[in-house]
């Protein structure tokens, strides 16, 4: 993939989160499969959006373990949809939370959900293929 077409994505952990391991891990997965990643650790949502509009990122990944994925999750693609990149930007959420949350995740926007266990291979497939259906790159 040439530079000029590089994905980039933004990564942060929502809230006040304290795991990072994760988020660290994926941060170089991304990078070892060419992606330019933005890293700016622990962010609420209207930071994460506006940072992610500066970048002009393709991809927001949000990572959670405190249970807060549904209400901030929830604020983060709100604040996506007033501010006009709902549909131009790939949101996906990593993390611990309830099986039974991941429905509810999908209702409020997110495109991609992980949870523990995902792989190199599930995460990269997924975000090349997202981006490429959902913005066209």
């Amino acid at each position: 993939m040439s530079e000029e077409k590089r994905i980039k994505v933004l990564l942060a952990k929502l809230g006040v989160e304290v795991h990072w391991r994760g988020v660290i891990t994926v941060a170089g997965m991304l990078r070892d499969a060419g992606m330019e990643v933005v890293y700016i650790g622990n962010a609420f949502p209207p930071e994460i959006i506006e940072t992610a509009i500066q970048e002009g990122v393709d991809v927001i990944g949000v990572s959670t373990l405190g249970g807060n994925h549904l209400t901030l999750g929830g604020e983060l693609l709100e604040l996506a949809k007033q501010k006009g990149v709902k549909d131009s930007m790939v949101f996906v959420i990593g993390g611990v939370f309830p099986p039974y949350d991941i429905p509810k995740l999908k209702d409020v926007g997110f495109d991609g959900i992980f949870g523990p266990g995902a792989t190199q291979e599930e995460i990269v497939g997924f975000i090349k293929d997202a981006v490429s259906k959902k913005l066209g790159k």
